[in-house]
C-alpha cells in the first residue's frame, strides 16, 4: 500500500445517492458544509454555495425554517453547482415543502421532530420522490424522554438509541435511504457514539464534532473526532462545524481527507520544519510567504519550506519540490535532489516558479533543466560552511562519551 495512504479497512456500508454524489458503499468520502446565509436570500447563498463548492464541497446542506426558505430553495436547488440538502427543525412541513422545492437531501433531528406520524409522513414523501434522509442526532437537542432514561445526561447509548428509533419509524413506511449523524461537542461521547452506531447498523455515516467552535481551537477538536473515527475505518461523509467562514470546513474537511490519503491531492500540501538554532532564515515568515503565493494556484504538489541544509532535503526528500536556508542563500530541490541555489531574496519567487513548472510538466522534465552536478557542488559548499561553523564535534561527544564511563561503569 502507498507510504500516504491510511492501512486501516473502511467499514462496509450500504450505499445511497445524495443526487449524483454516493454515500457510502465504498465510495469516496465526501465533504459537506452549511449556508449561513438566509436561504430567502436566493442570490447570496448561491454565491456561498459556489465558494463552497470551489473550496472542495460535494454537498451543501440550507436551513429550511420558514416558508420563504423554502421557496428559496426552488430557485436555489436548479442554480447550485452541488446537492442540496435542506435542514429541519421543529416544523415537519418544512421537510414537505423542502421536498416540494427538489432539494436532493433532508436532514431531520429527532429530538425535535418527535410526532411517529410526522416522522413517517416525511419518510414516505422523501420515498416516492427517492430521496435521502440523514438521521440528526445531536447531543445538545437530545428527546428529553431519552435524556431522563439515560439518567439526565447525554450517553452515546442515548444518542444511539435515538438514532434507531428513528430508523424504526422510516422501516414502517419501507424507507431506507438513510444516512446517520451522532454528534456532540464533547469529542470523547461523540467518538464513542459513533463507535456503537457502527457496530448496530450498516447504514452510512456522516462525522463532525457539534459546535466545536472558533479557530483554530475548532479545527483542533473536530479533528480529533473525525480522523479517531476515519483512522478505525468508520465514516461515509464529514463536516467540520466551525465558527468560522464555512469556507474553512470545506478547506478543512480536503486536508484532512488528503492527508490521511483518502482523496487524492487536489491542492498544495505546504510542509515545513518547525525551525530551530540551524536555521538560517526565519523560517516561519518565509513558510507564510510561500504559502500566501501558492494559495490561490491549486497545484496539487507537496512543497517543503526547510530552515537549514543540513538535514533540510533529506528529511523532505518525498516532497515534489523545496527550498532549504543556507548562508543567506536558498538551496532548491526536486524530490530530494539540488537543482539550484537562489539568493535569499528570491527564494520564495523560485520557489513558485519551479512548483509550477513541475506541476505542468513533471518531475523528470524539471530535473532535466538544470545541470545537477553544478547545483550538487554548490549545495555541497553551504553545507559543509555550516557544519565547520558548529565544529566536528559541536555536541563535545568525546567528553561527554568520556565523563558517562567515568560516572556509570
Amino acid at each position: 500500500m502507498d507510504a500516504g495512504a491510511v492501512t486501516f479497512p473502511r467499514r462496509q456500508t450500504r450505499q445511497i445517492h445524495v443526487g449524483d454524489v454516493a454515500v457510502g458503499g465504498g465510495a469516496p468520502i465526501s465533504i459537506q458544509s452549511m449556508t449561513t446565509t438566509k436561504t430567502a436570500d436566493v442570490e447570496g447563498t448561491l454565491q456561498q454555495i459556489y465558494a463552497l463548492a470551489a473550496a472542495g464541497c460535494d454537498i451543501v446542506r440550507c436551513t429550511c425554517n420558514e416558508m420563504a426558505a423554502a421557496e428559496g430553495l426552488a430557485h436555489i436547488v436548479p442554480r447550485s453547482p452541488v446537492p442540496i440538502i435542506a435542514d429541519i427543525h421543529h416544523q415537519y412541513r418544512m421537510a414537505l415543502a423542502a421536498l416540494e422545492a427538489g432539494v436532493q437531501g433532508l436532514r431531520l433531528n429527532p429530538g425535535n421532530i418527535r410526532k411517529p406520524d410526522h416522522i413517517k409522513a416525511v419518510a414516505s414523501e422523501a420515498k416516492d420522490r427517492g430521496v435521502p434522509i440523514r438521521i440528526g442526532v445531536n447531543g445538545g437537542s437530545l428527546d428529553p424522554e431519552l435524556y431522563e432514561r439515560f439518567g439526565g445526561r447525554v450517553t452515546p447509548e442515548a444518542m444511539v438509541e435515538s438514532a434507531m428509533q428513528e430508523l424504526a419509524y422510516f422501516g414502517e413506511v419501507g424507507f431506507d435511504l438513510v444516512k446517520i449523524s451522532v454528534k456532540a461537542s464533547n469529542v470523547p461521547l461523540m467518538v464513542e457514539a459513533y463507535r456503537q452506531l457502527a457496530d448496530a447498523t450498516d447504514v452510512p455515516l456522516h462525522l463532525g464534532v457539534t459546535e466545536a467552535g472558533p479557530l483554530p481551537e475548532g479545527y483542533i477538536k473536530a479533528t480529533a473526532g473525525i480522523a479517531t473515527l476515519l483512522a478505525e475505518g468508520i465514516g461515509d461523509t464529514i463536516r467540520y462545524s466551525l465558527t468560522a467562514d464555512p469556507i474553512e470546513e470545506a478547506k478543512a474537511g480536503r486536508v484532512l481527507l488528503e492527508s490521511l490519503g483518502l482523496r487524492e491531492r487536489t491542492g498544495t500540501d505546504l510542509i515545513a520544519c518547525p525551525s530551530c538554532g540551524r536555521a538560517e532564515i526565519d523560517v516561519i515568515k518565509v513558510a507564510e510567504d510561500a504559502r500566501a503565493a501558492l494559495s490561490d494556484r491549486d497545484l496539487p504538489l507537496q512543497v517543503a519550506v526547510m530552515g537549514c541544509v543540513v538535514n533540510g532535503p533529506g528529511e523532505a526528500r518525498d516532497a515534489d519540490i523545496g527550498i532549504a536556508a543556507g548562508r543567506h542563500r536558498g538551496h532548491l530541490f526536486v524530490k530530494g535532489v539540488n537543482v539550484a541555489v537562489v539568493p535569499e531574496d528570491e527564494m520564495v519567487p523560485v520557489l513558485v516558479e519551479w512548483a509550477e513548472y513541475v506541476a505542468e510538466h513533471g518531475t523528470e522534465a524539471a530535473l532535466a533543466r538544470v545541470d545537477l552536478e553544478k547545483a550538487r557542488r554548490e549545495a555541497e559548499k553551504d553545507r559543509a560552511a555550516l557544519l565547520a561553523e558548529q565544529g566536528d564535534d559541536a555536541n563535545a561527544a568525546e567528553q561527554r562519551v568520556e565523563l558517562m564511563h567515568k560516572k556509570y561503569d
